[in-house]
């Protein structure tokens, strides 16, 4: 790879990083704002701003840099009690974030270059904050000013420096560092030459320099770490204090350029116990704690999902082999065929697993939204965050921020209303929304709620009416109601505004969350807040399943909804009357059976299987001829002529070559509750809602042909 090259890759590693510190600053400001006597919040800001810095610097980003490096000296004064927070600090830093957001991207294509203007009257409030001129970060290869007499307690410190061999090859520079350092007071260096290898060994690209550092200076041991913050995993490095605290004077200042006698005296005995490191093998070569051990790895997500994919297919060809190994009675096949599924089967857990992330980075970065539209509305709103380490598919989750982001929006502009109306309703002047995720079976529950002033199904009604959505007779549910906020244009803001009015964000998201095979549930109660409910898939590749059938139909339920499997005999079917329940250990529970369902005309075994599952509707059961065991389903799109089939998630193929479908539990149980109410239905197909756009049953219909084939 060519020089070129390497800088380019390091430049996208570094963007990579940065967005994701980023989102971590902009949650800890945000944050701060609320708790601004928290100290480790101000560490946490201040070390996030230090890495930026140091960072840029290192792969070439010298503006951002120099930008970065004065927002770094505001949280430095913070950090040592000089300078407040306050929610001017706040703001000023949340606008310069989206400054450095734009000089990251600048050159990576398609985002906005920084302002030159913005970013000048951003440092000039800075300064005006600190009352310290502008200053700029040390360049990688110019001489530094000397630092000024410390003022305060002198420490010295003990410094153990030894880079890994392979750190420069990351574009890390150790000699700015040393300059850095050497900031923070007066310093004495030692370098230690062991570990370099013969000539003929030696490459010149690595670094085989470790140094012995003496430091006087009045910062404390976090701000010596501070220097080395973005390199302490590719290096070993000890900090100890070797004396106690000393007042600085005029005798024993640090005179320009190095360390008063004493000092040196005692960097002197420090080092005098030679040159090499005590951690150095009989080679001469150093050992490295942290710098051998990668702890995590950075893959293109294109790189990723065409692994998952051949993962997939070979789960395919698995279930063909174990199919043709139950068909002929020879041991050493099934004996191969029982190994290449242990194999595979561990394989696609593991692929599955590297691309389950936490919902947090995505429910984060929704703080800095709702501080933003906040204070445009003037309204005085909280975040709540629960479930943040809830994992899904890194799929779904990319596919996410659209919905909530609208959702969020929505909740500001129509549910939460203005401090002095809420308190006149009797509520705290300050409104909530609360961002929830939790799993349930083979889905994951994410929440957007609010206790804002609620929907008025009857507003909704009339605007659906006035819109010529659904007629003026239509006799509606407030369920019903609540759906109409998600078809196409829709809207119940008397004016357009730059938050919403327009009707489009939560037809977005109805869209978003269908193309990701989920489901949305409103719930509102008028005066105390309104609760919407995404239901989404975990993962959209590959599921566990328990393969079933009815007559020649193929039907994979998902396992992790699966409570038990129990039989069903006609005995059973007379003591009910005829009714659709039965007793599980002295629990009546409902149940759905498919073959009547999918319209299914075929004869009905003797004794059939119910497979019980938890759904939010509580205990259900489905009826089937026959459990024919549990198997790893790769999941595939039915395409967009059964897009409005919403009980079936998709479709898998079988060892045989069959295509079964695979079901979704809680929408079955609400179809069948539908499908048992005719008013409902009929209302439904009316009103001409999104969810209920194709009859019931043609929707049976559908789902019977497609299992047949």
């Amino acid at each position: 790879m060519s020089s070129v090259g390497n800088v380019d890759q390091f430049k996208q590693s570094f963007r990579e990083e940065a967005r994701e510190i980023l989102v971590d600053l902009e949650s800890a400001l945000l944050e701060l704002n609320e708790n601004s006597g928290d100290l480790d919040l101000v560490g946490r800001v201040f070390r996030a701003l230090h890495t930026i810095k140091g960072s840029g610097a290192m792969f070439g980003f010298d503006e951002l840099a120099a930008f970065t490096h004065n927002l770094e000296n505001a949280f430095d004064e913070v950090r040592n009690g000089r300078l407040k927070v306050s929610s001017d600090l706040i703001d000023l830093t949340l606008s310069a974030l989206d400054q450095i957001r734009a000089m990251i991207e600048d050159g990576a294509g398609g985002a906005a270059a920084a302002d030159p203007a913005i970013c000048g009257a951003i440092l000039a409030k800075v300064r005006l904050m600190t009352g310290k001129l502008e200053s700029k970060p040390a360049a990688p290869k110019a001489a530094l000013p000397l630092p000024e007499p410390a003022r305060g307690p002198l420490h010295t410190w003990e410094i153990h420096f030894a880079p890994a061999p392979e750190m420069m090859l990351n574009g890390a520079d150790p000699l700015l560092l040393l300059r850095e350092l050497r900031q923070l007071g007066g310093l004495s260096v030692k370098a230690s030459m062991a570990a370099v290898p013969p000539l003929a060994e030696l490459d010149p690209a690595r670094c085989y320099v470790s140094w012995e550092m003496v430091l006087a200076t009045d910062a404390g041991r976090e701000a010596i770490c501070d220097v080395f913050i973005f390199v302490e995993d590719t290096c070993e490095l000890t900090i100890e204090s070797i004396e106690p605290a000393v007042e600085a004077t005029a005798e024993n200042a640090a005179p320009e350029g190095g360390v008063t006698a004493g000092e040196q005296r005692t960097a002197v005995e420090q080092t005098a116990k030679g040159l090499e490191d005590p951690r150095a093998t009989s080679g001469g070569r150093r050992t490295y704690d942290k710098a051998d051990t990668v702890s995590s790895l950075r893959v293109p997500a294109a790189k990723l999902d065409q692994f998952v994919d051949l993962v997939g297919e070979l789960v395919t060809v698995q279930a063909r082999l174990s199919e043709i190994a139950a068909r002929f009675d020879d041991a050493e096949i099934a004996s191969v065929s029982e190994e290449i599924e242990r194999l595979t089967s561990s394989l696609r857990e593991n692929s599955m697993n590297i691309r389950m992330t936490p919902i947090r980075a995505t429910f984060e970065k929704f703080r800095r939204l709702v501080h933003d539209l906040a204070r445009d509305l003037g309204k005085d709103v909280e975040l709540t965050i629960e479930g943040a380490e809830t994992e899904l598919d890194k799929t779904v989750i990319d596919q996410l921020s659209d919905p909530l982001m609208h959702l969020i929006r929505n909740s500001m502009d129509h549910g939460i209303e203005t401090p002095a109306k809420r308190v006149a309703a009797g509520k705290r002047p300050t409104a909530s929304i609360h961002l929830s995720a939790r799993h349930s079976g083979a889905s994951v529950l994410i929440g957007v709620s609010d206790d804002g002033g609620g929907i008025d199904a009857d507003a909704v009604r009339s605007r659906a009416v006035e819109k010529g959505i659904v007629p003026s007779d239509a006799q509606l549910s407030e369920e019903e109601c609540f759906a109409l906020i998600f078809q196409p244009g829709f809207s119940t803001a008397k004016q357009v505004t730059d938050v919403s009015g327009r009707g489009v964000g939560m037809d977005v998201v109805q869209q978003r969350v269908d193309s990701l095979r989920g489901s949305i549930d409103v719930a509102s109660k008028r005066g105390s807040g309104t609760s919407v409910t995404l239901r989404l898939p975990l993962t959209l590749a590959i599921i566990d399943g328990l393969l079933v059938n009815v007559g020649e139909a193929y039907f994979v339920l998902p396992l992790a909804n699966i409570l038990e499997c129990i039989e069903l005999t006609s005995q059973d079917i007379t003591q009910a009357n005829g009714k659709h329940m039965v007793i599980v250990r002295g629990e009546v529970v409902p149940y759905i059976r498919l073959r009547e369902h999918f319209n299914i005309r075929t004869p009905r075994p003797e004794i059939e299987q119910i497979m019980v599952v938890e759904t939010e509707e509580g205990r259900y059961g489905f009826v089937v001829d026959q459990v024919l065991g549990d198997c790893q389903t790769v999941i595939k799109n039915l395409g967009r002529f059964y897009r409005h089939v919403q009980v079936v998630s998709g479709a898998t193929i079988l060892g045989n070559g069959t295509v079964a479908l695979i079901l979704d539990p809680y929408r079955l149980v609400q179809d069948a509750v539908r499908a048992a109410t005719p008013s409902t239905r009929q209302a439904n197909v009316s009103a001409g809602l999104r969810s209920a756009s194709i009859p019931v049953r043609e929707r049976q219909t559908q789902a019977g042909v497609t299992a047949k084939e």
